[in-house]
């Protein structure tokens, strides 16, 4: 058993010129991955800005999009988890790639290994000042009165915000804060103590860690395609983070 995890790949950031060898360097993991692996997990932050409109979404990552879809259509599952720069993602990945989309964490069990998995964002104590945002940018009414600018504008402007404002961007968001201090530790330790789960698997804070919570439970984020190129691989006995050098 293989089963591949990423996350937080930003596509388009700084700019699409910028971030196409980033773009090339996934592909090749995609390409070597596909040999063998019985699942794909994206967690989130693929683009580093989507929106979709009614009948448009943004342009550009057509390489990633059509191997995505040529992965899917080789009879590969793929799981496909928003992120904060992703979040207003709908139905085109599932209507286009025939590839589910949560907006939340779920559950998995693999060879008996259970796994809550998700991108993170917004859980456990604190981080108040993007939990408000998140509430406006999901709210049913703000998306409403996005979709009324133009795409020329709208995706310009978000793609603005998305690097300039520290909330979105997370640029405040990158130091390991010790594991008594980390949200997510403390959101898995939480979680915990309701229910057992082998393996928390999350993205978002472009950090790889692996972190031991008790003597069956381990959380593991999966760092980033900007500065790490990390990625989580279970074999189905273990989970463990490696790093991709093309």
């Amino acid at each position: 058993m293989k089963i591949y995890f990423a996350s937080d790949q930003h596509f388009g950031a700084p700019t699409p010129e910028l971030s196409f060898p980033r773009e090339q360097k996934f592909i090749q993991w995609l390409d070597i991955v596909k040999q063998d692996a019985d699942a794909i997990f994206l967690l989130g932050d693929l683009f580093d800005f989507w929106f979709e409109y009614k009948t448009v979404v943004p342009k550009g990552f057509v390489r990633v999009l059509g191997k995505l879809a040529e992965i899917k259509d080789s009879g590969i599952p793929i799981y496909f988890f928003v992120g904060n720069h992703d979040l207003w993602m709908h139905d085109y990945f599932q209507k286009e790639l025939n590839i589910p989309v949560y907006h939340d964490n779920q559950e998995f069990t693999f060879n008996d290994k259970t796994f809550l998995i998700g991108h993170g964002d917004g859980k456990g104590p604190g981080d108040m000042g993007y939990k408000r945002m998140k509430k406006v940018f999901t709210n049913p009414f703000s998306k409403w009165l996005f979709r009324w600018l133009h795409p020329d504008i709208g995706v310009k402007l978000a793609q603005y915000l998305s690097v300039k404002n520290k909330l979105i961007s997370g640029a405040e968001d990158v130091k390991y804060l010790g594991e008594d201090n980390e949200w997510l530790v403390q959101y898995c330790k939480r979680k915990l103590e309701s229910k057992q789960y082998n393996y928390f698997v999350f993205g978002h804070r472009h950090l790889p860690l692996e972190i031991e919570l008790t003597e069956n439970s381990k959380y593991v984020n999966l760092g980033d395609w900007i500065g790490y190129f990390t990625y989580g691989v279970f074999d189905g006995e273990k989970m463990e983070l490696k790093e991709f050098k093309n």
